[in-house]
């Protein structure tokens, strides 16, 4: 399919993950140009090689990264398309004992940096007239689970800050949506998987098939998604065919959700 946006410029943040570089091949091949940033240098550096692309190595939990980032934008002729994939699992365990520190790791990384990301963005698509930004959710954004609560919280807060975003910009030309994915194939959720298999003296495979039957009960199609699968919908998001899709999170979930999407 031709999504209509050839000759574009896309920002993707968390670029070196699963996600990121399943993101940056479906872009560049419909002839957008890339702007690759992470916290890992030396592999943007790979991606730079593969896709011909602009690299920035940047901790976007702090201002000056996010600053950085923009600079480094501003060099190569701004962006129209920004897809924020960067973030972090944060602490685990009962939500009572999550520490200050623990909830202010999660929230500068998964929210904060949206927010200093649209700041730095948003103004030039408006005046350009045209803009995508598309953020990552999650399930635990609106299905919490009792073992997360700091990235629950992190998560759901973003989903209300890109709706007010939506409302605000939208009728500049400028498209807020999201995607939430949930249990991919990444290198996070295979350490979360053999951490499982390890405690439970488990293989694997059996350690996910035990996740999806005993924590993943809605989850339907019964195995991880594929960060392709994900990355086909960030891209629709980023796309021309998006010009009627403003404030949505699209679930790439697997039915992992048990409510209904309204």
């Amino acid at each position: 399919m031709d999504l209509g946006i050839a000759g574009r410029r896309a920002l993707i943040t968390g670029a070196t993950g699963g996600l990121g570089r399943a993101t940056a091949k479906l872009l560049a091949e419909e002839g957008v140009s890339l702007i690759l940033s992470d916290v890992d240098g030396d592999a943007l550096e790979d991606l730079a090689k593969t896709y011909d692309a602009t690299v920035c190595a940047a901790d976007l939990s702090k201002e000056d990264g996010v600053t950085a980032l923009k600079h480094t934008a501003e060099v190569e002729g701004g962006t129209d398309i920004v897809i924020h994939l960067a973030g972090i699992t944060g602490a685990k365990g009962d939500p009572l004992k999550m520490t200050d520190e623990d909830f202010n790791v999660c929230w500068q990384t998964n929210f904060m940096s949206a927010v200093r990301l649209s700041r730095a963005f948003v103004p030039d698509m408006v005046s350009n007239g045209w803009g995508r930004l598309v953020f990552t959710t999650s399930e635990n954004a609106v299905q919490p689970y009792v073992d997360e609560t700091v990235y629950n919280t992190s998560k759901a807060a973003l989903l209300s800050f890109l709706k007010s975003l939506s409302l605000a910009y939208g009728p500049t030309g400028v498209r807020v949506n999201a995607i939430a994915p949930a249990f991919i194939e990444t290198p996070m959720t295979d350490k979360m998987m053999q951490d499982r298999a390890d405690e439970r003296d488990e293989t694997f495979e059996e350690a996910v098939d035990s996740f999806l039957d005993e924590e993943r009960p809605y989850l339907t199609l019964k195995r991880r998604g594929k960060a392709e699968e994900v990355a086909a919908v960030a891209a629709f998001l980023a796309s021309n065919h998006a010009s009627f899709v403003n404030g949505a999170a699209y679930r790439v979930d697997g039915g992992a959700v048990a409510a209904i999407n309204t």
